[in-house]
């Protein structure tokens, strides 16, 4: 019999990760309501038409694919299965997928309900993607996206309300030393036509958004690679040198001064970028938390206008959000001309990074905070008793299920991590008591029942 395992890029969720991560979603949720957003929730799978073409050539080998039903070979196409080719018998055993992201569903979501929506719209989705990526340290097949969008306006107010979402929810999680990365693909786009190099404008993207892999080399030759000559690729690499200086206004000036001065859509771009990073600071984001980066791309084609990422210094992951506007995603499902905006917290991620720095509060435990043993037979009503009225005050509580001897229930009480045991044996119940231990110190204290309850509560 081989021995159990689950494939790789994928985890399970013990009790104790499974509470941190409740709690993170908590937070996350709480924010999103608070911030006008409405939950909505999409199929695991999709048709594959819908999600191919909408990330790239490499996002779309990324995604995984379903074989249809039944006896799928039934009708592949026999021309391509005889030349084993791959691409081309895919679309005749495979109609359906699992969805790569939360942001092309959504926009499938609205085009089919915009009958029963009020634009502008904000919704946010707590769900898991999947991704064929290779799987690493932060990278994973199977994880959890948590979004937010507002589509129907084109107003940078709404880019504004995500990035003080950003700092609000990665406060509240205690998330040290992140920084909200700001670019915009329209200065990308105007650059690319500064150096004549815009019918390769994804290709650039795509070498970009590898530089924190790859390095520089990696770029110059990614850049070669794909047709670039070395005037180009130097005009481009240019762009890293802008990051010597940590004030986002001269990395700005830097870009604006490499524009074409008649590029109307990247000069409106520019004014946009100074406008929201002000804004963002007016607004009681510290100016340490925010970033404008001009090598930021956000490889995913249909990103249109402003794009986040945030990172965490020495972080043991890359980013741990990300967003972007895009001017008409829902065009793609025939409906043209919704503009839209939206963030993703990469919950997977953020919790590596808090499990790296150990910054996980202790309201991040959701196991129980005092067992209550049984001694005896005799202790079995009270024991029931006392359980419910811990649970009524508020207190997480259980009770060991049955008799056993003291030191085996102790050390239960040790390995489920609970802050006090309470007990009452045959002395304690002649005078009506209970019995109180603390696990950490070891000390013991008596109480009536009440008196007991209301120590607990007050002790945790």
């Amino acid at each position: 019999m081989s021995k159990p395992s689950i494939p790789k890029g994928t985890r399970d969720f013990g009790p104790v990760v499974m509470a941190r991560r409740n709690w993170m979603f908590s937070i996350m949720r709480d924010a999103f309501e608070r911030y006008g957003f409405q939950p909505i929730e999409t199929p695991a799978m999709e048709s594959l038409s819908t999600l191919t073409g909408k990330y790239g050539d490499e996002g779309d080998q990324l995604i995984f694919k379903l074989l249809n039903n039944g006896d799928f070979l039934a009708k592949a196409d026999s021309e391509a299965l005889e030349k084993k080719d791959s691409k081309g018998l895919l679309s005749s055993i495979s109609k359906k997928a699992l969805r790569y992201d939360l942001t092309v569903p959504f926009a499938r979501f609205v085009v089919m309900a915009r009958n029963d929506l009020a634009f502008p719209f904000r919704r946010y989705q707590m769900q898991n993607v999947w991704r064929g990526d290779r799987p690493g340290k932060g990278r994973y097949q199977e994880f959890t996206q948590c979004d937010a969008d507002i589509i129907g306006s084109d107003s940078i107010l709404c880019e504004l309300d995500l990035m003080l979402l950003f700092h609000e929810v990665l406060d509240k999680l205690g998330v040290p030393g992140y920084q909200i990365m700001l670019n915009d693909r329209r200065l990308l786009n105007g650059l690319a036509r500064s150096w004549g190099i815009e019918d390769q404008f994804s290709e650039l993207t795509v070498a970009l958004d590898k530089w924190d892999k790859i390095g520089d080399n990696g770029v110059r030759k990614e850049l070669g690679d794909r047709g670039m000559h070395e005037d180009q690729i130097s005009q481009v690499m240019g762009l890293f040198s802008l990051l010597a200086s940590d004030d986002s206004m001269v990395r700005l000036d830097g870009v604006q001064r490499l524009l074409l001065p008649g590029d109307d859509e990247a000069q409106t771009a520019y004014r946009e970028v100074v406008k929201l990073l002000q804004s963002a600071k007016d607004s009681g984001v510290p100016a340490s938390c925010i970033s404008f980066d001009p090598t930021l791309a956000r490889g995913l084609n249909y990103y249109t206008g402003a794009i986040f990422e945030v990172r965490v210094k020495d972080a043991p992951v890359g980013s741990i959000c990300g967003g972007g506007r895009y001017a008409n995603l829902t065009g793609i499902f025939g409906w043209e001309g919704m503009s839209g905006v939206g963030i993703s917290f990469g919950a997977d991620r953020i919790y590596d990074v808090l499990e790296h720095f150990q910054s996980f509060p202790a309201a991040s435990s959701t196991g129980p905070q005092v067992l209550v043993l049984m001694l005896d037979e005799e202790s079995e009503v009270g024991a029931i008793q006392m359980t419910s009225a811990l649970r009524k005050s508020g207190i997480r509580a259980s009770s060991y299920p049955q008799v056993a001897k003291l030191k085996k229930q102790m050390k239960y009480a040790a390995d489920v991590n609970v802050k006090f045991v309470i007990m009452a044996g045959e002395e304690e119940r002649s005078m009506d008591e209970w019995t109180i231990r603390q696990m950490d110190t070891g000390d013991q204290q008596r109480f009536s029942l009440v008196d007991a309850i209301a120590f607990l509560a007050a002790a945790l």
